[in-house]
């Protein structure tokens, strides 16, 4: 599922992400490590999983969005 970086905190490696239809979903350290990034940005496309429903959902991973080079 993709999502927008919407605050980090680089000191405790969490923050929050924007889901598509404007949901905010927070992130713990645990997640941002599993995506195996070092920075993220406020407004960074981003790939997440996430486990749960409803007010237990949360997520577990988190990683840039890339795209396919259009020239490869």
């Amino acid at each position: 599922m993709q999502a927008t970086a919407y605050t980090f905190d680089p000191v405790s490696r969490g923050g929050s992400v924007l889901l598509d239809d404007g949901t905010p979903l927070p992130f713990d350290a645990e997640a941002f490590d599993a995506g195996g990034l070092l920075l993220l940005r406020v407004g960074q496309r981003v790939r997440i999983r996430t486990e749960g429903t409803g007010d237990d959902r949360r997520v577990v991973f988190v990683t840039l969005q890339t795209y396919p080079d259009p020239g490869a």
